[in-house]
């Protein structure tokens, strides 16, 4: 601790870092950074800054990062914490209740956002079915501004996160509260992409992480026996929502990918084809009405 009452940024980041990374936390340096950035209202590239020369950290802002810290320790997620979650160009609203949307969901919307892209019609339709945080919805509203984005979320503790989400990225996601088996009626026919990251979990693999099975909503988790009901549910609901020659998008565990394809071939659909994210697992799914 400074004589002026503050402290040495790069001490408590290590010393952060060190607890965090004896409390089992995958990116204990990586965390810690986020978290006094978050506690002192600045980016991690200043925190890196302040540092890397010897920066100090006043005594209000560490009090605010240790309780983060303390917080974290416990394996409360760090975007609970912080109450945010980066999802491409997006800043998201998260805390318990809703889904935290992944990095390698960011590569699942792709191909809903070129799919989108490719469609001849000035305007068309696309729908994210089990929108959680609006992630995947929002994405395609903002990167694709000529399209008619409709998101289905079911769950009554995610909504509230899903209409704020939509309500601060500019409002004109249309929310609907359903269930993605039988949502969007009105729609038949007409939609030319349908994306989901639907629950995929099998109902005995219990993730190990705490973070996932401690404060992700089970009902955004778990999908049957083979993870695969929600996928099954999918399927029907795309088919009937989608145009001739629209497209699929799903996401789902690396081992599922040639179930996933079994289901979408068995319901009619077209060139069901899996496609791995940037780690190398089977992550995507899409198919063609």
């Amino acid at each position: 601790m400074g004589g002026d009452g503050t402290f040495a940024a790069d001490r408590l980041l290590r010393e952060a870092a060190a607890a965090l990374d004896a409390a089992g936390v995958v990116s204990p340096q990586v965390d810690a950074e986020l978290l006094l950035a978050w506690a002192t209202d600045t980016s991690r590239g200043a925190v890196q800054a302040r540092a890397l020369t010897g920066g100090a950290i006043a005594a209000e802002h560490v009090e605010r990062f240790r309780q983060a810290v303390a917080r974290r320790i416990t394996r409360e997620p760090l975007q609970h914490i912080t109450g945010e979650a980066h999802f491409r160009s997006l800043t998201l609203a998260v805390g318990p209740g809703v889904f935290v949307p992944r990095p390698e969901t960011e590569g699942v919307v792709q191909f809903g956002i070129d799919a989108l892209r490719a469609v001849a019609v000035p305007s068309p339709i696309a729908v994210d079915l089990g929108s959680g945080s609006g992630a995947i919805a929002i994405a395609m509203d903002t990167e694709v501004p000529n399209a008619v984005v409709h998101a289905v979320e079911a769950s009554p503790e995610a909504l509230p996160w899903t209409r704020r989400n939509v309500d601060a990225h500019g409002g004109t996601v249309r929310l609907v509260e359903g269930d993605l088996a039988d949502a969007l009626p009105e729609l038949d026919g007409t939609v030319s992409v349908v994306v989901s990251n639907p629950p995929y979990v099998p109902d005995d693999a219990v993730p190990i992480d705490p973070e996932v099975r401690d404060h992700d909503p089970a009902m955004a988790l778990y999908g049957g026996p083979d993870g695969l009901d929600a996928v099954r549910a999918l399927a029907e609901t795309a088919w009937r929502l989608l145009v001739p020659g629209g497209v699929l998008v799903i996401e789902h565990a690396e081992s599922q990918g040639a179930g996933v394809r079994e289901v979408l071939a068995r319901r009619g659909f077209r060139t069901p084809e899996t496609h791995q994210d940037l780690t190398g697992r089977d992550r995507t799914t899409t198919a063609t009405r």
